[in-house]
């Protein structure tokens, strides 16, 4: 199993604690307080191991088709304008990422990174619809052949850190890991309004596997 870089700090330091508790306990030291620290410790470490997993993806492959950016839960479905990007009329779909989905974000389609933005903002809880305007974000723009493409990664209530991978001018292919936020999160995505939309709400989307949306047949390359 792979793992995500920005975990091993967090990783190795609840394994250490937790290493140190069993070895205290065996010592003696604490008696049954030490060894429920330990166990405590234990659970705690392999949760974070659990969350900062990044396991390798067989990327759907066909023309024209847009993945999922992201593990979780389909919360919205709906037409917005989205003026920092796209310049106008879009397609939102959002995905909710509880603590237990793969937190890697990755591209949706294949394309040059020309747009990018962060903006600092609330932590309220990520499936709120309001949160995809007030909390803190980072918005990743895509330029394709047919079409612009806009992933934005969105903090949650306990998320307090978004990483963005590529710079802008970098070209990324459909999969590819472009950032990862910590402990609980949404993405949206952004499509144009022409392109066909392959999913509904309420359904489970794996990032770089999923197809969410498809851009009509005159308009690929």
């Amino acid at each position: 199993m792979r793992f995500a870089r920005e975990g091993y700090p967090l990783i190795a330091g609840g394994l250490v604690l937790a290493a140190l508790g069993w070895v205290g306990w065996a010592m003696g030291l604490g008696g049954p307080v030490v060894q429920v620290m330990a166990a405590v410790l234990t659970v705690l470490a392999l949760l974070v191991l659990w969350f900062f997993r990044d396991p390798e993806r067989i990327v759907s492959a066909g023309d024209g088709l847009v993945v999922a950016p992201g593990d979780g839960r389909i919360v919205c479905l709906e037409d917005v304008d989205e003026p920092s990007w796209l310049g106008g009329p879009c397609r939102k779909i959002s995905i909710f990422l509880t603590l237990f989905d793969v937190h890697v974000q990755r591209a949706p389609m294949a394309g040059r990174v020309e747009h990018l933005e962060y903006r600092p903002g609330k932590y309220m809880m990520a499936w709120r619809e309001k949160a995809s305007e007030d909390n803190e974000q980072a918005s990743v723009g895509l330029s394709t052949p047919a079409g612009r493409v806009l992933v934005r990664q969105i903090a949650g209530m306990i998320a307090r850190r978004i990483v963005t991978y590529p710079v802008v001018g970098q070209d990324v292919a459909r999969g590819e890991r472009i950032g990862i936020i910590r402990f609980g999160s949404r993405v949206d995505l952004f499509v144009p309004l022409a392109w066909e939309v392959t999913c509904a709400l309420g359904d489970r989307a794996v990032g770089g596997i999923t197809v969410l949306a498809k851009q009509p047949k005159e308009a690929r390359v």
